[in-house]
């Protein structure tokens, strides 16, 4: 089986957008810019944002965090967006999610310039994904294609199974893989919670992506010989960090899949910072 590292794919993202970030500062005067809301103190948002601060610092790109106590009112909070979206030196805008309770996070959302929307979760361009026109796409489904591209293992012609339908991952990674071109093409059955026959519509896929949020649901007997696996889960158990499959299990039967950690997680940070150049490239005219 192969693995496909996701963490050794994201560094060498990381390594290229240096290069070309370098090359931009020189031209325009200034690097990207990203500024990340996080509030509240909830543990998982703090660590991924210092992650992503992380990412940022070693790429090239100024990140500024705005880290606000859990008391804010829906009105301060959006009052900090309208500032961002003002600010010239500001090519993104990630809001982390989620918000504490009392917040509003889709008005918080439609409230981000769509031009600074990083994250792609701007109504406008989750309409663009739609109708297949340029936009920013979400980060860990834009990751997922981005990591079966360095693979090479294009999803065209073949059949695709989602296991999940949230706004963040199942909805646009269906819609990516019904797109045009050799990594979409793709025939797209999504599955939830609610689907006959899940185990069955699972077994016919080419390609699996597991985003349920439900430890190891994907079983050995649920996939068929050859299968690519995408494992987007991350699940905190007494044995540690697992994915929504059930990895030592597929390890006979998938011809590739992705680990966790070190998966899709390390992917969604790497597109991030690509749409955050692309939103920079767009801002100055490169």
């Amino acid at each position: 089986m192969q693995i496909l590292n996701g963490k050794e794919t994201a560094l060498t993202i990381r390594e290229e957008l240096k290069v070309e970030i370098d090359g931009l500062k020189a031209k325009h005067g200034r690097a990207p810019g990203l500024a990340v809301i996080l509030v509240g103190e909830d543990p998982a948002s703090q660590v991924y944002v210092r992650n992503k601060e992380i990412a940022c610092e070693k790429a090239g790109i100024v990140s500024t965090a705005h880290r606000i106590d859990a008391s804010v009112s829906q009105e301060e909070l959006e009052a900090l967006i309208q500032k961002l979206n003002a600010d010239e030196t500001i090519d993104g805008i990630l809001l982390q999610l989620p918000l504490p309770k009392g917040l509003d996070s889709q008005r918080c959302l439609e409230l981000i310039d769509p031009g600074k929307d990083v994250d792609g979760f701007h109504p406008m361009n989750v309409g663009k994904l739609m109708l297949g026109l340029p936009g920013f796409r979400s980060c860990t489904p834009a990751g997922i294609i981005t990591l079966l591209e360095r693979y090479n293992l294009p999803t065209s012609g073949k059949k695709a199974v989602v296991v999940g339908r949230s706004n963040i991952v199942g909805k646009p990674l269906a819609m990516m893989l019904m797109q045009y071109g050799d990594f979409a093409n793709a025939t797209v059955t999504v599955c939830h919670s609610r689907t006959d026959n899940l185990a069955e519509e699972v077994k016919a896929a080419d390609f699996v992506f597991a985003a349920i949020g439900i430890p190891k649901f994907i079983k050995k007997e649920m996939v068929k010989n050859g299968a690519v696996v995408v494992d987007v889960g991350i699940n905190r158990t007494d044995e540690g960090l697992v994915g929504d499959c059930d990895y030592a299990a597929l390890e006979d039967v998938a011809s590739a899949m992705t680990p966790v950690p070190g998966g899709v997680g390390p992917m969604t940070i790497a597109q991030l910072l690509i749409n955050t150049v692309q939103a920079y490239k767009e801002h100055v005219g490169a």
